[in-house]
């Protein structure tokens, strides 16, 4: 049977879910309404009665506004929304990795990251993916990553960039900084002495990112242990960069600063 309540007034209905959010803009009269869905009358007026009915709109002087009950409605349920649209977005993504090096206040806002989409490198086109990273990254005006795997080309690719003189800001776990120490001693000294350049150790997390001015790209690791360096969720609206800022936040909180070798 189904449900007459309130969830159903708004989840049974695209069309009263989007009206609920374009009244919520602003109060319309039923022309405005009419024009932005391209209805007639007979096609809207029900499902306006419909949401009158379970109070969550009223009519005064020609206008529709939210009730109170409808403002905290659409307050709560466009966040409900963008979460599943997050996760439903790259559902794969996040069933496959092991999600535990996102602290639990950044996965409550993982809405913020529908707009993000997985890169894939396939083995046929990973120069090509590669270089579009690389791009990215030397186009930046500044860079933090958390790097808890070792990749050959990050050492000089940060020196590069801390080169150019843009802040650029690098927290690696133990085993990590102590592969640097013992084989990129002198990329890493160089690295230090240059303007606006941070380095932090952290203790084991099993997450990898970058997050610049451009863009926020996150790796994570299989449920089994194993890094995954084919699959990165990649984000270039401000949300998912303002995201990527606080989950680097969060881990250089919890670092040690390393000042010299």
């Amino acid at each position: 049977m189904k449900s007459n309540g309130l969830l159903s007034i708004l989840t049974f209905s695209e069309k009263r879910k989007n009206l609920l959010f374009l009244i919520q803009e602003s109060p319309r009269t039923l022309s405005d309404i009419k024009e932005y869905f391209d209805v007639r009358s007979p096609e809207i007026l029900p499902r306006l009665k419909e949401m009158e009915n379970a109070n969550l709109i009223f009519r005064q002087e020609g206008m529709y506004w939210l009730t109170p009950l409808g403002k905290v409605s659409a307050k709560y349920f466009r966040p409900f929304l963008d979460t599943l649209a997050a996760i439903e977005a790259n559902e794969k993504f996040w069933k496959e990795h092991d999600i535990l090096g996102i602290p639990e206040t950044l996965l409550n806002r993982i809405q913020e990251l529908k707009e993000c989409r997985v890169i894939k490198d396939e083995h046929e086109n990973i120069y090509d993916s590669h270089k579009t990273f690389i791009d990215n990254i030397q186009s930046s005006t500044r860079l933090m990553g958390f790097a808890s795997i070792f990749l050959p080309h990050y050492p000089q690719m940060f020196l590069d960039v801390a080169r150019k003189g843009i802040p650029i800001s690098i927290i690696v776990t133990p085993n990590v900084f102590f592969k640097l120490k013992s084989e990129y001693s002198t990329e890493i000294e160089e690295y230090l002495e240059c303007k606006n350049t941070s380095f932090y150790v952290y203790d084991n997390a099993r997450v990898a990112f970058i997050v610049t001015d451009r863009f926020t790209s996150l790796s994570l690791f299989h449920k089994n242990g194993t890094f995954d360096p084919r699959n990165d969720l990649v984000g270039f609206d401000a949300l998912a960069i303002k995201w990527g800022d606080d989950l680097f936040k969060h881990y250089k909180e919890n670092s040690v600063e390393i000042k010299n070798l």
